[in-house]
């Protein structure tokens, strides 16, 4: 053989080599979120290529356009300049519009090694089919680009799927909010809720009134720290700004080229106060008003006058012109009634009007401003407060304080968004973890999120068709910056995008596809939270001891301890699932590894031991679900809650309600003295208890009265009164920890009832 022969051989089996080399390293992958209705895995890849060619069939422009915008996609990730023709069944990748596709946002994707074919019924459906595609796209080790082999064939599970993004508190500029419209397209979410109006600032141009943003749009400083904070200090710095109409179009018309609709939000008749400053004849003692500079409701809300009716009107009529969304949002939430009921004109006004109350009053303004608008062909959302006092004709409700108001809304025929703060409210704390940024309180984590069944179990098949679905919310208090409502957003707005497309659900698959797709988002450039190695426990109480139980979200991890004071290596304790057992006081560390290697945030908890700790504790009634997952047993743990949130596993709340617990010790024994946790935050509702009451009992039936303690005072957010006992021995004790009522008027949430949250009763 020639030694030409021979290099030709050799160059020949070396290409072989690596092609067969490069062919193993092409893995299918297909981390989809929100996963697809159907998709059926096959094997084969079709790999891209300089000369690949993409096609628009048919003459839509709308096709043309995704088609040529897929091209510079594919572009920029990976290098490849595609060419696009149009009209041209041969080409290897083709889009088109097929009439037997029914559905608007549904789609079809078959991945072959030779080809790619996209149908859809309308635009719609293929804008989601490229997302879909944009996901799918991996490089192998070898750099070579492609698509793994599937049919997928795909719908949404609900036509209303949203993401709602407060302005007004702290100003967002036109580039963030494009930025968030983005990731709403690239997870299938087809509605951006644009909250607008507040207390703290008006944030869009009306020129009919054009003091709304010199005045309205600023106030004169902000908040520091958290509204719980006593005494409330302010920055002293003028802040604000606001959106011209001609942004709002841009940002209108933006998220419209992404099959987006935006749902504006003009608050009445509370959260006002921004407009107020600005016309102070809309209110109603007069003013003067200023724009607010620390969080939470202002007491003073628009004046139902003919003035404020016409003023509302022509805002609107702006409003309408800028936004050619079916809805408008008019909020209808959290509106104080203390000014109506010192006005000598809402008094009068209801006696003609025959209201018997402000809440009938309320109605009134509602469905005053819901004619104007219905005239105009647009429909009103509003919050569940709207269905006090009689809900307006045509009203569709978002169902925000709990499923109650969007199951009675629908049981009477009315169309329903569900956004429970239980599950959707995303300025809640996402971790437990003591580094976790500033947040307004609650405790919202990614399992939770993804849990959320929108259609309560309540409603008949019927009534379940008027819930046209889901969407979180982002309230931004706490959010000044683009970098923090990002962290806030990702990944909750998946698993929420997850929730309102995906019919069939696997919280354990999710995470698994969450892994590369927080990577994607990273590359995008995109900051998410990531607490997917975070450990988190499990705290029970069984025969007089304390089991600790440790978990993570992803199986990707091992999980190390110990307990001995000493940080978790390699070589420490592996976590086998039974739970840690606890009968003495204790410090456990844990910490994450992956490939030897450490990962994510360490762990630590102490457990401080008490007569009470490891034992059993009956509740005369349970606390409310949202803020109960500890269980009865959070109350005797040797573990106490966060000195800084309420919304842990070791804090119970209790809505309006005592908490009455009995203690069994296991055995007689002396008690001296009882001491409590109790978490104070008026702007969230949560009071002090009005007293304490200790009962002792040998055997659990006779009880007597040996502490009491009351009324309970205390300036900081965890106040934690000690109750002497009266020398004793008993086996159990009885525990009676009064609410305190009512909240007063002119206090955040005056006229409901209050909160009490309990942590630890600590037993000497």
């Amino acid at each position: 053989m020639s030694r030409v022969s021979f290099l030709l051989l050799s160059l020949t089996l070396s290409l072989l080599y690596a092609c067969s080399q490069e062919q193993e390293t092409l893995a299918n992958n297909y981390d989809i979120i929100p996963f697809p209705h159907l998709l059926q895995a096959q094997d084969g890849q079709f790999i891209l290529a300089a000369n690949t060619r993409l096609a628009a069939l048919g003459t839509n422009e709308e096709v043309k356009r995704m088609v040529n915008n897929f091209a510079c996609v594919l572009r920029s990730k990976s290098g490849l300049s595609l060419p696009v023709s149009e009209g041209v069944r041969s080409a290897p990748i083709s889009f088109g519009i097929d009439s037997a596709i029914d559905h608007p946002e549904a789609y079809e994707l078959r991945i072959s090694a030779e080809s790619i074919e996209v149908k859809a019924g309308a635009p719609h459906g293929l804008f989601y089919a490229i997302q879909t595609l944009r996901q799918l796209l991996n490089k192998s080790a070898g750099n070579t680009w492609y698509f793994p082999a599937a049919t997928i064939i795909d719908t949404p599970r609900f036509p209303y799927r949203g993401t709602h993004l407060d302005v007004a508190r702290h100003f967002h500029p036109v580039e963030t909010v494009k930025a968030v419209i983005d990731q709403l397209a690239y997870h299938k979410l087809n509605t951006f809720h644009w909250h607008l109006t507040e207390d703290h600032g008006w944030r869009i141009e009306i020129k009919a009134f054009p003091k709304l943003t010199e005045i309205g749009a600023y106030r004169n400083g902000t908040l520091i720290g958290h509204y719980n904070d006593q005494p409330h200090q302010f920055d002293g710095k003028r802040y604000g700004g606001f959106y011209t109409q001609e942004q709002i179009k841009e940002v209108v018309q933006y998220a419209a080229d992404r099959y987006i609709e935006v749902i504006p939000e003009i608050e009445l008749p509370g959260h006002a106060l921004a407009a107020l400053a600005a016309y102070a004849e809309l209110g109603c003692d007069g003013g003067p008003y200023e724009v607010w500079q620390k969080w939470g409701i202002s007491e003073n809300v628009f004046c139902p006058t003919e003035t404020t009716f016409e003023f509302l009107e022509k805002v609107f009529d702006e409003v309408t012109d800028l936004f050619p969304a079916k809805y408008i949002h008019i909020g209808g939430d959290e509106c104080p009634k203390t000014k109506w009921k010192e006005s000598a004109f809402c008094q009068q006004l209801m006696e003609q009007e025959g209201l018997k109350d402000e809440y009938e009053l309320q109605s009134y303004f509602i469905r005053r401003i819901e004619r104007y608008l219905n005239s105009k062909g647009k429909q009103i959302i509003g919050w569940d407060e709207i269905l006090e006092g009689g809900l307006a004709p045509n009203a569709t409700i978002m169902s925000w304080r709990g499923t109650a108001g969007g199951v009675k809304a629908a049981q009477a025929g009315h169309d329903v968004i569900m956004t429970p703060t239980s599950h959707c409210y995303l300025d809640y704390y996402q971790s437990d973890h003591p580094d976790e940024p500033l947040a307004i309180g609650g405790l919202l984590p990614l399992e939770k999120v993804y849990s959320y069944e929108p259609i309560p179990i309540e409603l008949s098949p019927e009534q379940a068709e008027h819930v046209l679905g889901t969407q979180v919310n982002l309230w931004t208090e706490y959010i000044p910056t683009q970098e923090k409502l990002e962290y806030m957003l990702f990944p909750r707005l998946c698993a929420s995008a997850e929730g309102g497309w995906s019919k069939d659900r696997d919280f354990s698959d999710f995470i698994e596809r969450l892994i590369p797709h927080l990577s994607r988002l990273e590359e995008m450039g995109i900051r998410p939270a990531n607490h997917l190695y975070d450990i988190e426990s499990d705290v029970k109480t069984h025969e007089g001891l304390v089991v600790v139980d440790l978990q993570t979200q992803t199986k990707a991890a091992a999980v190390h301890y110990t307990v001995d004071g000493s940080l978790p290596t390699i070589t420490d304790a592996l976590y086998d699932g039974a739970g840690i057992r606890i009968d003495t006081s204790t410090f456990i560390q844990a910490q994450c590894f992956q490939a030897g290697k450490a990962i994510g945030r360490p762990w630590e908890q102490q457990v401080d031991w008490h007569l009470a700790a490891g034992q059993s504790l009956q509740l005369a009634e349970m606390p409310h679900p949202k803020y109960g997952s500890g269980g009865a047993a959070a109350l005797i743990n040797g573990i106490n809650g966060s000195d800084e949130r309420y919304g842990d596993a070791e804090w119970l709340g209790f809505a309006g309600k005592d908490c009455v617990a009995t203690i069994d010790l296991g055995g007689i024994r002396n008690v001296s003295h009882a001491q409590f946790r109790f978490f104070k935050g008026e702007g969230q509702w949560i009071y002090l208890p009005k007293s304490i009451k200790v009962f002792a009992s040998p055997e659990g039936k006779n009880f007597t009265l040996i502490g009491a303690s009351g009324p309970i005072e205390g300036d900081s957010k965890v106040v934690s009164p000690m109750v002497s006992l009266q020398a004793t021995s008993a086996r159990y004790l009885k525990v009676e920890i009064a609410n305190y009522g009512i909240i007063p008027e002119g206090k955040q949430g005056g006229g409901h009832p209050a909160w009490l949250f309990v942590d630890e009763i600590r037993v000497e």
